[in-house]
């Protein structure tokens, strides 16, 4: 999609959240677990679906406490909400590799927004962890918030609505080639991300300066 790309094309740039603005390891998450259980992480990795539960937490149908409780159950391990909460938040890295100069370039020239498929215990965390690089975006949607999940049509529909522009005029980046596959279904240009040089790119189409990276 990036070669269709050239400047005057879009009017908006949305982005995901998990690894396109904020680098992400399950890995982390089930080493954090392991420790508190007393076993391997491999384990609990064999262990963990996204299921209805996880769903329902991502668009808001069940809190923090149940989506736990779920856990408790499916991976047979005995945290506390504690417990379970320091390795859930243990998924976030750091910022993508260069994406900060890249979202401060882009924000000078159109509007920015992000769309990202999360729940209430990381919207909690990334708010605050990553609020300056969070800043660049005018609106972030959170799948949480609106009650609709990527790659569902809703969940794109409800985001360009609400963003006030054509689907046509939106360029969206996401590292889920399901989402991206369900974007374009709507109408969005998409860009699908694999590392930071796919923004780059894209950028570059667009005539945006990217002297800063």
């Amino acid at each position: 999609m990036t070669s269709q790309l050239s400047p005057d094309s879009v009017d908006v740039l949305l982005f995901d959240i998990g690894r396109v603005v904020i680098n992400i390891s399950f890995d982390r998450v089930m080493a954090h677990w392991a420790e508190h259980a007393g076993c391997a992480p491999a384990d609990l990795a064999s262990r963990f679906v996204v299921d209805d539960s996880f769903k329902h937490h991502e668009t808001g149908r069940i809190d923090d406490a149940a989506f736990f409780a779920n856990l408790r159950q499916s991976l047979g391990i005995r945290l506390s909400d504690a417990q379970f909460l320091d390795g859930w938040n243990s998924i976030f890295t750091g910022a993508m590799p260069g994406i900060a100069p890249l979202l401060t370039a882009a924000a000078a020239r159109m509007p920015l927004y992000a769309f990202s498929n999360t729940n209430p215990a990381h919207v909690a965390h990334f708010s605050v962890a990553y609020a300056d690089l969070l800043s660049h975006f005018r609106t972030v949607f959170l799948s949480s918030s609106i009650g609709f999940r990527k790659p569902d049509a809703e969940a794109y529909d409800h985001v360009v609505e609400a963003i006030g522009v054509p689907a046509s005029r939106i360029l969206f980046f996401d590292d889920s080639a399901a989402n991206i596959e369900g974007a374009r279904a709507r109408g969005l240009h998409a860009v699908h991300v694999t590392s930071t040089d796919d923004v780059a790119r894209a950028l570059g189409a667009l005539g945006i300066d990217r002297s800063g990276v």
